[in-house]
This record gives C-alpha cells, structure tokens and sequence, in this order.
C-alpha cells in the first residue's frame, strides 16, 4: 500500500474514533437519558455495539455455497491442512469461524454460552455427531483457531449448506451481513441453479461488497479443458448477470489440497493446469482482498455509521417539532391519533381486493409471457434434433450431455424473470398502499407544525425496509427453489434418458412441463399475495407503534422536562451528531 493510500487509511480511522467517541458519549450523557428516555438511549447502545463489533472484530470472510458444493475443501486448500470439517450431513453440520492462534485449539460455542474443548480430530461428522447429542445445549458455531499464516489476516467463516436448515439459515444471513467480503462456491457437476441465483441476488448484491468470488469447484471431475470453458463461460455469464462485479476462478479444492499436503493427485496430466488454476485466485484474494483488507472494512463501517447518523438525526427532530407544540395541540394530535388507529383494520381490508386484482393482472401476464416462451422454446427443440448431423458442427455427445442441463435452464430462467419483472410494480403497489394508509393514520400531520417531514423520513425508512423483506428469496415458499411441480416432469426425462432419445423423452413430455410450470407461476403469485399483504399489515402495526411511542415521548418530555434542560439535551445531541455528520461528509456520507 502506497504512503499516500497509508495516510488516507489512517484519517479515516481516526475520523471513525472520533464518530465513535461522540456516540459513546451520548449514550452516556444523563441529560440525554434523562430528556429522550431508555429506549432512544437503547438503540444507541444497540448501534453502539454493532459499530463496535465490526470496528474491533478481525476482517472477516465468509465462504457460502449449496450444500456439498466443497466449500472445507477449499477452506483447507486455502490454508494447506485440514482445519473445516468435511462430509458432514445438513444435520451435524455447524458454522466453524476460524482465526488466528498461536496454539492451534478447537471449542464448541454452545448457545448457552458454555465452551467445550475439543480435539481437531474430533470434528469430522463420524465424531461430532455423538458428541453433540452429549452436550447441555445446541453448538451455536465452532472456535477453531491455527497459527496459519492466512489467518492473521482474515478470520475465514465456513457455513453450512444454504436452505438445509431453517434456523441454520438464520444465522448464516447474521454472518452474511457482518461480512467484509464473500466467496461463493459452486459446483462444475451441478447447474448454477435458481436457488443460487436467487440468493445471491436477495441475499448478497444488497450487502454491496465491493468484490464477490464465484468459485466453480470441482472441475477435476470434468473429462477435457473443453467441459471447463463451456461449464465457466455458463456460470460466469449466470453470475455476473446477477452480481455484475461477480470474478469467477474455476478450481479444484481437493486436488489443491493434496497438493500442499502431499497427498495423491487423481490426474496426473492435468496437474499444472489444476494448479494454476487455484494460484490464480490466490493471487487475487491477496491482490484485492487481503491487501485492501483495511479499507474495505473501514469502508463498510463508515456505511454503518451513516445509518446510525440517519435514523438518529430523524429521530431527534421528530422530537423536537413534537416539543415545540404547547400541551393542548398535543392532546389534540394524540387523540385524533388513537381515533384514526382504531379504523386501520377496515382500511386495511378495503384496500386489499384491490391488491388481489393487481396481483392476479400480473398473475396472467406472466401465464401469457410463460405460453409465448414455451413455443419458442419448442421452435429452440426441434432445432436440437438437427444437432450431430454431417452439417452441424455440435456432436451428438454434447446435445445428449448438455441438453437436459439447457432445457432446466431455460424454464427456471423465464419463471425468474417473470417474478423479477413484477418485482418493482409489486414494490410500488405497496409503497402506494403505505402511503395511502399512513395519510389515513394522520402521520403526516405530526409535522405539519414546523413544515417538516422527519417523520415522513422515518415512516418511509421503515416503510421501505419491510417491503424489500417482502420481495426477499423467502417470500416465494416452496417456490423460491426451482418451481415444484415442473421438477417432477425434469425428473421423468432423466429417469428414462438412457433408454431413449432425451430429446424425444422432452417433446412427449413438453405439454406436461408447460402446464405444470404455469401451475408453478399460479402458486408463485398467490404466495407473494398472501406475504405482502402480511408485510402489510406489519407495516402498520410498527407505523402505529412509532407513531404512539413518538407522541408518548414528546408529552412526557413536555410534562416533566424543564424547558432548559430540553433545550441543553436537545443541544449536546445535535452537536454530536452535526459534528459527525461534518467530518464524515469526506467520505460521501450524506445526511437527510
């Protein structure tokens, strides 16, 4: 790193220390306590603590994937022993944060807080399976620290395989968002499927790190060099359509294993090309990661600090217009509050059919749009029949590997891009909605009185928070994965592909994948249906509760504050943060 790159780091983590000083004093300061009350004091602290954590904490690198896709496998390839359990099943499987140590050591980290020491040796999934069933609580994840080189600079994080199990999922999005960066595994045997790609789209291009690995694990498996460019070039393509700043290396983790342990190497006449391979994204997980390691977590703590600033700065002039209204105008408000709060149930329920008929609307767009893509897709079929003929240039060998492959493909993708298509007219009908009910609810007249719009700025915060949960990978059901009732069609053609012509097997069984896919597509829009219209009523229930809680607050500060102490509390915190806001605006932090 540069003197000049040295120097420009440095500011910035002393411009960090200075926000964070600011922010620890506030949460200590009696006055603020006093006049805001616990709960603005507690999300303070709770930022406080998240700034903290990510501030102290190691940089961290988290290795996602499907399962069996060898995630360990590369994890110890990476570190050249064998530290992260493998062959484990979805059930014994645990999240293994591995760091530096000067003696190496492993611990248990139950969900009760006890730590269990173990030998390395005893984590392979033959071991850990009956020791799990003999410890007091559930393993929260596995402390696994070696004095690995690699590791007194990044704290690797390996995670069980997505969607296996729920609460497993749950923790490994925890991680996902305290990441500092990401490498994705796939698989060179296995379709880049809709699962992967709908979890890298909702789960992490929202999390806009600055630089994604997509490793195609396991091309040793492929016959020729051939296999290898065609299998890179699909996911390559796939990956960066989702993730456009997405770099792909293929590689295989076992064979660079067994290289760096001395272990036997399967393909002898491939070894070279193996080993470039993987050198190849060494070199740049050290070129762009681990030698910007400093500015890319510091950059991610600046975003979390402009959060803070954000949701704080709107807070704190929420309350002081509520202060600066005389006691009876408060009455008023709150009143005309509770009544309109009290009608929020039917308002809810007239606007609901409208929200059914704009989503059956999309519902038979995206059935026609599925009708249109199946007759094209046939055209596309009875192409494929020419294939391996003297005039055409593609042998019968590759139709009959890749077609199956091709055929899923293109069904899951025009079953995606339907959905994602309606993505955005879906966020608009509930941000319409939201807009609609919260004027309903007279939220927009708490700050009529000073012009302002603060608690306009908190309300569609939160308002468009929870519609991106809405449109999350979740919100599909049994239709996130690859839709359910078309699966089973796929599944018919693979069974008898060895008896006869596969494509063949996938014109007499065309009619039957169409329909079902359109029964798929039908479930898909129910599904979003009933999700947004719970998101909804969530929605509504926190706008109430804000609503309440900001009303609540500012009588009380009117009551049993002194218009002194107000004013001087209201100061020590407006400093603070304008403070912040001045030496954080270098950084392109802008402040609403």
């Amino acid at each position: 790193m540069s003197d000049n790159n040295v120097n420009t780091l440095k500011s910035a983590q002393q411009d960090i220390a200075f926000v964070r000083r600011r922010l620890k004093g506030l949460v200590e300061s009696e006055d603020v306590h006093t006049v805001f009350g616990d709960d603005f004091v507690e999300g303070l602290k709770k930022w406080q603590a998240l700034i903290d954590k990510k501030s102290d904490e190691p940089f961290t690198l988290v290795v996602l994937g499907d399962f069996k896709r060898g995630k360990s496998t590369i994890i110890n390839a990476l570190l050249g022993k064998q530290l992260a359990p493998v062959n484990a099943a979805p059930e014994t499987y645990t999240i293994n944060e591995i760091s530096y140590g000067e003696t190496p050591s492993v611990e248990a980290v139950l969900l009760n807080g006890d730590r269990i020491p173990l030998d390395i040796t005893e984590i392979t999934r033959e071991k850990i399976e009956p020791l799990m069933t003999a410890f007091p609580d559930k393993i929260d994840y596995l402390d696994i620290r070696d004095d690995s080189e690699l590791l007194k600079e990044v704290r690797i994080v390996d995670t069980p395989g997505l969607s296996d199990l729920d609460d497993l999922d749950k923790k490994v999005s925890e991680y996902l968002v305290n990441a500092d960066a990401i490498i994705y595994v796939a698989s060179a045997l296995l379709p880049f499927s809709e699962t992967e790609q709908m979890f890298l789209m909702s789960h992490v291009q929202p999390q806009r790190f600055g630089m994604l690995y997509v490793l195609v694990n396991m091309i040793d498996a492929l016959s020729n060099k051939e296999d290898v460019d065609k299998i890179m070039n699909r996911i390559t393509e796939k990956s960066e359509a989702v993730v456009p700043n997405a770099i792909t290396f293929g590689i295989s983790g076992q064979d660079e294993y067994n290289r760096k342990t001395g272990n036997f190497r399967t393909n002898k006449e491939f070894e070279e090309f193996y080993e470039n391979q993987f050198l190849n994204f060494e070199v740049s997980l050290k070129r762009d990661i681990i030698m910007q390691k400093d500015v890319i977590k510091t950059r991610r703590v600046i975003a979390l600090l402009e959060q803070m600033l954000n949701e704080t700065f709107a807070k704190v002039r929420m309350y002081e217009e509520m202060t600066a209204l005389d006691n009876q105008k408060l009455v008023d408000i709150t009143k005309e509050f509770e009544e309109k709060c009290e009608s929020i149930s039917a308002a809810l329920q007239a606007k609901k059919p409208v929200f059914h008929l704009s989503i059956v609307e999309m519902q038979q767009e995206a059935e026609r749009w599925m009708y249109e893509f199946f007759a094209k897709l046939r055209e596309s079929v009875l192409e494929c029949r020419n294939a391996g003929s003297e005039e055409s240039d593609i042998s019968t060998q590759d139709v009959e590997k890749y077609f199956y492959s091709y055929l899923m493909d293109k069904v899951g993708e025009a079953y995606r891009k339907c959905i994602e298509t309606h993505r955005d007219r879906i966020n608009e009908l509930v941000d319409g909605m939201s807009e609609q009910l919260s004027r309903s609810l007279g939220i927009k007249d708490l700050s009529t009185a000073s012009k302002s719009t603060s608690v306009d700025k908190v309300m569609s915060d939160l308002k468009n928070k929870v519609t991106r949960q809405v449109m999350g990978v979740k919100l599909y059901g049994t239709s996130e994965t690859f839709p359910s009732a078309t699966m089973s069609s796929f599944t018919s053609i693979l069974k008898k592909k060895k008896q006869i012509d596969i494509i063949d097997i996938a014109l007499e069984n065309y009619d039957d994948i169409r329909t079902k896919t359109v029964k798929d597509i039908k479930e898909a829009y129910a599904d979003i249906e009933v999700k947004a219209e719970q998101r909804l009523d969530s929605i509504y229930q926190s706008q109430i509760e804000i609503g309440k809680e900001t009303l609540e607050r500012a009588s009380n500060m009117v009551k049993t504050c002194d218009p002194d102490a107000l004013v001087s509390a209201f100061g020590v915190i407006k400093k603070a943060m304008e403070e912040s806001n001045i030496v954080l605006t270098k950084y392109g932090v802008v402040i609403e």
